[in-house]
């Protein structure tokens, strides 16, 4: 099946007593333990309303199996501790978003992780493998500059030193990218973002093969990221929608950057689908599509970031991104405001820096709104 159809069908859970076309609501958070192998529990990740989503998620991505959790930083935090501890090195993205680098700086060391941030090429990589490396974590296209990192050289080179992979798939969606394919070992996904969609669900994946889920699983145990069936239902109604939204907030994205780049008052447009832009190469031999997000510099000599921001009457300053409605902001005062202003200037994370996350309104419109804001 294609992915619009995996996106409605894959997973559903067809109740016999009913025989309704949806996936019943199971609420409960007690079950009968007697005459079955496994008793579901919400804690234990293996709730009727949890198993669906995820069997939804993994048809999408191509995984054998995955858990679904409460945030973005609930699955990757939880995916990271359970393959690393004392003793181990991890490499990440200097690129990564903000939580995640956060999360690295507040709190390796005190568990005795070793770490090193690096840039957005597979070479810097390389370099920064040590002895005790056992997991590599990427994002790309990158959140919030869009550079996009070539996937299967990575892939490749960390299956050859037995190196476990995470990427983190926010922002390409399982719609435009599928880094199992290429050999990356775990996917993480904000599903907060696109796949809830509609700015009302805050929720997570990792999707992985059985060997690496049960690692997983084990410390999700413990810490106890799950989300509960009500929530479930929501994001299941939403998945089924998930490839016609992100089909037509790519097409307005593209648009947008381009009537940004040639707008006198920006600076910079960091898009993947740019021919220009220096990873848009890279990008066509591992996207079926460049993304709906976007980030661009105002010319400060034309434009006062604060005022430009506040004059938008469409385009809604606001934290998070993928859904329906278009939503700007500003990197250094949101997603990113956990790092030092010296580690924002090192990785390029400007005042004048803009993400905006395109949503599905007419493209002339949020072109407007944003020509009449910067002018």
């Amino acid at each position: 099946m294609k992915k619009e159809t995996l996106c409605v069908h894959s997973g559903t859970y067809h109740d016999p007593a009913t025989r309704g076309v949806n996936s019943p609501i199971y609420t409960s958070s007690s079950y009968e333990y007697l005459d079955r192998q496994e008793c579901p529990y919400p804690r234990y990740f293996n709730t009727p309303n949890q198993e669906v989503v995820v069997k939804k998620m993994c048809a999408l991505e191509h995984s054998d199996a995955g858990l679904l959790f409460s945030s973005g930083m609930a699955a990757i935090s939880t995916a990271v501790l359970a393959l690393a501890g004392a003793g181990d090195h991890v490499i990440l993205l200097d690129d990564l978003y903000g939580g995640t680098h956060a999360f690295a700086t507040g709190e390796f060391q005190r568990l005795g992780i070793e770490y090193s941030f690096v840039e957005t090429d597979a070479t810097a990589i390389f370099k920064a493998q040590k002895k005790n490396t056992r997991v590599i974590v990427i994002e790309s296209p990158t959140n919030p500059l869009l550079k996009v990192l070539d996937i299967r050289k990575v892939a490749d080179f960390a299956r050859k030193e037995g190196i476990v992979t995470i990427i983190d798939n926010t922002f390409a969606t399982p719609i435009h990218q599928n880094p199992i394919l290429m050999g990356i070992d775990i996917v993480v996904h904000s599903g907060t973002k696109y796949l809830g969609g509609h700015s009302d669900i805050c929720c997570g994946f990792v999707l992985t093969s059985s060997e690496k889920a049960a690692r997983i699983r084990s410390m999700a145990h413990c810490l106890g990221g799950s989300l509960n069936a009500m929530t479930a239902s929501l994001l299941e109604r939403s998945i089924k929608t998930l490839a016609i939204r992100v089909k037509r907030q790519t097409e307005n994205a593209e648009k947008i950057a381009v009537f940004l780049k040639d707008h006198p008052a920006i600076e910079k447009v960091n898009y993947p689908g740019l021919p220009d832009f220096h990873g848009h190469e890279i990008a066509k031999t591992q996207m079926a599509g460049f993304g709906a997000m976007l980030s661009f510099e105002v010319d400060v000599k034309r434009v006062r970031p604060e005022i430009f921001v506040r004059r938008l009457a469409l385009i809604r300053p606001a934290v998070s991104l993928g859904g329906v409605e278009s939503l700007i902001c500003s990197p250094a005062l949101t997603s990113h405001v956990k790092m030092s202003a010296a580690e924002r200037k090192r990785v390029g994370i400007t005042d004048s820096l803009f993400r905006l996350s395109v949503g599905i309104e007419d493209a002339q419109d949020l072109e407007d709104d944003l020509d009449q804001a910067l002018r």
